[in-house]
């Protein structure tokens, strides 16, 4: 998140925003720390449903959509880290990212790196039969833990799992 507060503070004044979204079915009590960690002065959220992975079928974190100002998705990218970052004893991340977001924010529609309605729609992940319905399972669990019954939730994740 820091080296997104970064690209923010470059970009922000360009017509640009960050929507940090983080999911986490405990909510702020979970996902919160996260975001005290760092001193963020892009827009957080919290997903505690997981509405947005759902719609774009999201896998990996952080993913990355852009949103264009007429409110189409222009690209979807998982991994989208702002730079190499070292983990453990290897690294995440490209530094090839950051970059092409720079690009779309100066360029707009005639960025190379802007997908046509066509190629998002290409490039949108396609679920299994088993994760279509380890969705709706693991919602369940969700339910199920909001009207406060936490074993009737861990058996719908359990399920979700498997």
């Amino acid at each position: 998140m820091p080296g997104w507060q970064e690209v923010y503070e470059q970009l922000k004044d360009q017509n640009f925003e960050i929507i940090a979204v983080g999911q986490d079915t405990l909510g702020e009590a979970a996902a919160g720390e996260w975001y005290d960690a760092a001193p963020l002065t892009y827009t957080t959220l919290i997903d505690v449903t997981h509405r947005i992975t759902t719609l774009y079928n999201l896998v990996n974190v952080p993913s990355g959509l852009w949103v264009d100002e007429q409110g189409r998705v222009r690209r979807i990218d998982e991994d989208t880290y702002s730079r190499v970052l070292p983990i453990g004893n290897g690294s995440v991340g490209t530094d090839d990212y950051t970059p092409a977001v720079h690009d779309w924010v100066t360029q707009g529609e005639d960025s190379p790196y802007v997908w046509s309605r066509d190629e998002v729609v290409e490039r949108i992940r396609r679920k299994t039969p088993d994760e279509t319905l380890a969705n709706p399972t693991f919602k369940l669990g969700v339910y199920f833990l909001v009207q406060g019954n936490e074993t009737l939730a861990r058996h719908y994740w359990e399920a979700a799992q498997q």
